[in-house]
């Protein structure tokens, strides 16, 4: 059996843009945003562990090939596909990512579907500074950013940056002003990150909750698996969508 083969797959439109995608489980409604190279293994994995913790779960695919495992060649082949994608942002700096409008969408609809509170966002790697750019919109109200690699981090400034527009970073800001928290996870010697955390730290305040996993690694809760980071966004979104 096919790891997807328990999921409902379907698309979602916006703007003219339209991308696959994969639901599973009842719940409050939780948007999981897949790292390069696509909708691994793993990824499918940690989704699994939401739904099974009772959560909606719905995965974009965004790039790469679904259930394909980790790997050399299949990291090379999403790297080429999304760096003439003009839907991601790679190297720009105070910009955001023109996926985040298609994303906000999605998590509209889901929450206008589920109601509640709003609905969770995760990103991770590549993506992972994508939950906080949904954060601009009501309807996302736990955003967890999994080890946040976008800008590449080459030189101080795009190491420093969130990826974020300054309009949208004011409207970041004034929604964890108003009590959104934002969860980060990271290996604190993960040189992919950069310094965006302590950006976080700064624009953010007490609102970002910062977790620093001690060790060697990069993806936290799926190729390099802690089980302190799955507890905690466990934990984050129990908190801020039951």
């Amino acid at each position: 059996m096919a790891l997807l083969d328990t999921w409902t797959s379907g698309s979602h439109t916006h703007g003219g843009t339209s991308h696959p995608t994969y639901r599973k489980g009842t719940g409050p409604g939780v948007v999981v945003i897949h790292e390069i190279p696509g909708p691994t293994p793993s990824v499918i994995g940690f989704g699994e562990e939401l739904v099974e913790a009772g959560y909606t779960v719905v995965m974009p695919h965004l790039f790469g090939r679904a259930e394909a495992p980790m790997s050399a060649g299949a990291v090379a082949r999403s790297m080429r596909q999304v760096c003439v994608s003009a839907e991601f942002t790679k190297l720009a700096t105070g910009v955001t990512t023109p996926i985040a409008g298609w994303l906000r969408s999605l998590a509209r609809d889901l929450h206008a579907e589920l109601g509640g509170p709003g609905v969770g966002a995760l990103g991770m790697c590549f993506t992972g500074g994508f939950a906080l750019a949904m954060m601009v919109d009501d309807a996302v109200a736990a955003p967890v950013l999994c080890q946040p690699s976008v800008p590449f981090a080459v030189g101080r400034r795009r190491a420093a940056d969130l990826n974020l527009s300054p309009d949208d970073l004011a409207a970041v800001k004034q929604r964890a002003a108003g009590g959104c928290a934002v969860l980060g996870i990271q290996y604190a010697s993960d040189p992919m990150t950069g310094s965006r955390f302590d950006t976080l730290d700064r624009e953010l305040g007490e609102a970002f909750l910062r977790v620093d996993l001690p060790g060697k690694g990069h993806s936290v809760v799926t190729e390099q698996r802690s089980q302190v980071a799955v507890d905690r966004v466990l934990d984050f979104f129990g908190e801020r969508l039951r």
